[in-house]
């Protein structure tokens, strides 16, 4: 099993002026504690389940293009980026730079998106939800088309290309990793088997609801001819390293039930990941405990 980072919150001590140093040594250590991957959210506004909307929020993609900078193997996506925020075309350019500048470190982290505040405060149109999945599915078949050698037309609903050309093409081998978020059964997982590398779900639900998601993963990818096992199955959780809370042994415990259900990769956000010691512990007692799972 593998172990990834995910930075939900920029609110650190020394406030916005500290942001840069603060993030950096972060990224840094969380290469050099061998975790693989490193995942920011895709959002404008801090989101109500972290923080106030006032709080601190850095552009994803740009976020991203610093850390691959800073750091020399973690794998860098989005958790995730939601499909309304940017043109598909203009979506899969910015995956592909990242890719190419990061020696072919990227995924593209996508779904549906929900936040309306952040869509109505700064005028970007947020369809019903319907809608937004049509625009998604438009999405993933763009971005296979721009990710292969075919650089024509594309024509769908509600985005018309004339040219899918991207060049210089993505390192990453046939492509970056495309992760869907999500755990509706009808729709999500439904294109989770059809279009995707890799799905995320949340561990919150517990072992027998994650189970249930999987299953109706595998009869989704029965029906579109679909190896499962093709597919990185990832959880998102959080994880407060501290006395009196949660130690070591409870996340390595966590991660043998994810394991024994099938999950690839086990992705944990840290509140308190500013003090680094967390990012030290599973460098040093997580990661190796788990990478035989």
């Amino acid at each position: 099993m593998k172990i990834g980072l995910q930075v939900p919150s920029f609110t650190w001590p020394g406030g916005g002026a500290a942001i840069r140093e603060k993030f950096t040594e972060i990224a840094g250590s969380a290469d050099d504690a061998g975790f693989a991957s490193f995942w920011v959210m895709d959002h404008l506004f801090q989101i109500p389940m972290v923080g106030p909307a006032e709080q601190d929020m850095l552009e994803s993609y740009s976020a991203l293009s610093f850390a691959a900078g800073v750091t020399r193997r973690v794998a860098l996506g989005t958790m995730v980026t939601g499909v309304t925020y940017r043109h598909p075309g203009v979506l899969v350019k910015t995956v592909t730079t990242l890719d190419v500048l990061s020696a072919g470190r990227a995924y593209l982290g996508i779904g549906a998106a929900w936040f309306e505040r952040e869509h109505v405060g700064l005028g970007i149109a947020f369809p019903p939800l319907g809608e937004r999945f049509e625009r998604l599915e438009e999405t993933l078949r763009i971005a296979h088309q721009m990710w292969s050698d075919e650089n024509g037309r594309f024509d769908g609903a509600h985005f018309r290309l004339a040219e899918t050309l991207c060049v210089p093409p993505p390192v990453s081998r046939p492509h970056p990793k495309i992760l869907i978020g999500g755990m509706g059964e009808k729709k999500t997982l439904r294109l989770v088997a059809r279009y995707a590398d890799a799905c995320n779900l949340f561990e919150f639900l517990g072992p027998e609801r994650l189970a249930q998601k999987l299953d109706v993963l595998r009869r989704h990818c029965e029906t579109e001819k679909r190896d499962y096992a093709s597919i990185e199955k990832t959880t998102l959780g959080t994880v407060l390293l501290a006395p009196g809370k949660q130690s070591a042994a409870d996340v390595i415990a966590s991660c043998r039930v994810l394991a024994g259900l099938g999950v690839d990769q086990a992705i944990f956000n840290l509140p308190n990941v500013h003090e680094i010691a967390p990012l030290e512990v599973f460098g040093k007692e997580i990661i190796p405990a788990v990478a035989g799972l």
